[in-house]
């Protein structure tokens, strides 16, 4: 079977896939049905060292937003989350889980709060376009839902803010971690914020104007020569290393907040409401049954993990594996693994089981790896 997508009008491309391709760009992958690119010239541990040391720009469109606006609007963000948002300021990004009635984790957006009466969803892998419309039509709210033309672009990486003073000035340094200000690109207001996935820095620019892309995407290139930037993507290796959960493989509709370590993003002593507190609170008070961990593990590199590894101990399965790659800077493969609860403690040994049925002497860990 070919190695490769068979583009459709139904994969979306983004603004930037052309600066993309002339780039470079070794294959994608489909996030939110828009292309999302994954590899570039140089093999993965290259480019995490690079992503490490300098800038990189990303082409993350596919990170698609789902605005809130109208007077029910923080109603409704509400409604759909564990946390508490009244707390948020207008220029707040929030990490917000959204959770069925059941407590199953939906997606894990990130809120961006741009008025009291004006929100966006910056969404993982599933479709929550849909999912906030219906409640809103079903509870009779007076909001309008939609996708706005947003198209965000990553500078991620030690160098990234240099890079971005140069091409917007100082005052973009001003900008704390998980929050937006406005700055002006070809006359256009852009939202900028300080976020991105990866733990080495950076900033997200939330393109209001698809037109405008090969523009902006030129722009950084040019500003970053001095900085060494490079092409990239969100890189296997540094998301484990950095405790980064991702939705569709640490997470699904199977797994609540709670066995995520989403724990500190719940309310769960009646004082909001939303969908799936009965189950969230039932939940918390019979106590998780297991926990993502970290597990370090192995002396030489494992394959890709596809589908999930079996994790033992004690010659039970105590686990299973959702993602792992080889850290060339710890010389050990990482992983993440939802882990039982009787072998969760940091330091207990237990043996990984990878797809070339090779078994692997390994320790749960700490999140992020040191």
């Amino acid at each position: 079977m070919a190695d490769g997508l068979n583009m459709s009008r139904r994969i979306r491309r983004t603004p930037y896939t052309d600066r993309v391709e002339a780039a470079g760009v070794r294959g994608y992958s489909v996030v939110n049905h828009m292309l999302l690119p994954k590899a570039f010239e140089p093999s993965l541990e290259e480019d995490y060292w690079h992503l490490r040391q300098h800038a990189q720009i990303w082409d993350v469109s596919c990170q698609r937003q789902v605005e809130i606006k109208g007077p029910d609007a923080a109603r409704l963000v509400q409604w759909m989350t564990p946390r508490d948002i009244s707390g948020a300021d207008i220029g707040d990004c929030f990490y917000i889980p959204i959770t069925d009635r059941n407590g199953g984790i939906l997606n894990d957006p990130v809120m961006l709060k741009l008025a009291a009466d004006r929100f966006w969803l910056s969404i993982a892998d599933s479709d929550v376009l849909l999912y906030a419309d219906g409640l809103a039509v079903g509870a009779g709210l007076d909001v309008i839902v939609s996708e706005p033309d947003v198209s965000p672009l990553a500078v991620q990486g030690p160098k990234a803010e240099a890079l971005m003073v140069s091409v917007f000035g100082d005052a973009i340094s001003k900008v704390g971690f998980f929050k937006f200000d406005h700055f002006d690109f070809r006359g256009a207001p852009q939202l900028i914020a300080r976020s991105g996935y990866s733990r080495q820095g950076g900033f997200e620019i939330y393109l209001d104007d698809s037109a405008l892309g090969p523009a902006l995407w030129d722009t950084i290139w040019e500003a970053g020569r001095p900085f060494d930037i490079r092409p990239g993507c969100p890189n296997l290796i540094e998301r484990i290393e950095g405790g980064l959960f991702s939705y569709g493989n640490e997470m699904t509709r199977e797994n609540n907040p709670l066995e995520i370590g989403l724990g500190k993003y719940c309310t769960l002593d009646g004082s909001i409401d939303f969908i799936g507190r009965g189950a969230l609170q039932k939940i918390a008070a019979e106590g998780v049954t297991r926990i993502i961990r970290g597990v370090a593990f192995g002396t030489v590199p494992c394959p890709s993990c596809t589908m999930p590894w079996p994790v033992t101990a004690d010659g039970v399965r105590v686990g299973q594996m959702t993602s792992a790659a080889w850290s060339p800077r710890l010389k050990c493969n990482v992983g993440l693994a939802m882990i039982d609860r009787s072998y969760w403690d940091t330091g207990r040994e237990v043996i990984v089981t990878s797809a070339d049925e090779n078994r692997h002497l390994g320790q749960i860990s700490d999140l992020p790896f040191s």
